[in-house]
């Protein structure tokens, strides 16, 4: 997909009320996309539709948003049978919900792993399975939103990463099976990004989580969705925008060396929180 191929392409964005969905949903505007948001709470997705009119290219068009919890397959189907019916059908779908609740392994309940399968690999492939007929017939393009960590298990994020490391399964294997078919797939893999999740998943960090990220750099959102859409262009398979392509060749080439780094990070955060 060029650049310019963004013009007049109906986006619909899941997650797109906040964070790395919404600001993508903004830069495609400006690149005069439709874009369909969606979203569980109506309040946000009111706001953000807002802003993303605001950055329209042009007065033709159109923007909507739905309610949404992608966690439920039959309301997935209903809902995204309603947009295609209303709106049209997706020539690019992005799945961008998401969150992280970092914690020791101990203390993470069944119901938080639980949640993490249901939004990031369920709720995803709920999304795709009632979409993927349309995106067969416009040739269209998927792109699943990950992690750094959807690659490499960090100190702290157990449900996540088991949860991001089956979504990049699950985009690797739809990169095989839909390449026939004409339809591109990319995976987003950001690194510590500056969005209302951050904020909350900094809220009970270990401290040993903490550590290991020092030195990371904090991307601002519209950095990713900038890298995003180059990647999309570009017909990237894994997107690592900033620190995260750093992160991505050492696990692939050099995997002994982040374990080492990391260990010893790990040691000094364990020492000062027992001498506190």
């Amino acid at each position: 997909m060029k650049a310019t191929d963004f013009e007049g392409k109906n986006v619909y964005i899941v997650g797109g009320s906040s964070g790395i969905g919404l600001a993508t949903a903004e830069l495609l505007s400006g690149r005069g996309s439709n874009v369909i948001i969606f979203a569980r709470g109506r309040e946000r997705l009111e706001e953000a539709l807002e802003k993303i009119s605001a950055r329209k290219k042009d007065e033709k068009q159109r923007f909507a948003f739905k309610q949404l919890d992608i966690s439920k397959p039959d309301e997935v189907a209903r809902i995204m049978g309603e947009a295609v019916e209303e709106f049209g059908p997706p020539d690019i779908l992005i799945n961008s919900a998401g969150r992280a609740l970092p914690d020791y392994f101990e203390n993470i309940s069944y119901e938080q792993l639980d949640d993490s399968m249901k939004l990031h690999l369920y709720g995803n492939w709920n999304t795709i399975k009632a979409l993927l007929p349309y995106l067969k017939q416009r040739q269209g393009y998927l792109v699943n939103v990950c992690s750094v960590v959807g690659f490499v298990g960090v100190f702290g994020y157990s449900d996540y990463a088991a949860s991001k490391f089956a979504l990049m399964g699950l985009t690797e294997t739809l990169k095989s099976e839909l390449k026939p078919c004409g339809v591109g797939v990319s995976v987003l893999c950001p690194s510590d990004t500056d969005t209302p999740g951050f904020e909350v998943e900094n809220r009970n960090k270990p401290p040993e989580t903490v550590a290991v990220s020092e030195g990371g750099s904090l991307m601002q959102p519209e950095e990713v969705a900038e890298a995003l859409i180059k990647g999309i262009a570009k017909g990237k398979f894994i997107i690592t925008p900033g620190s995260a392509k750093t992160a991505y060749l050492l696990k692939r080439y050099l995997p002994w060396l982040i374990d080492k780094v990391w260990d010893r990070q790990i040691k000094k955060a364990q020492k000062k929180k027992r001498s506190a």
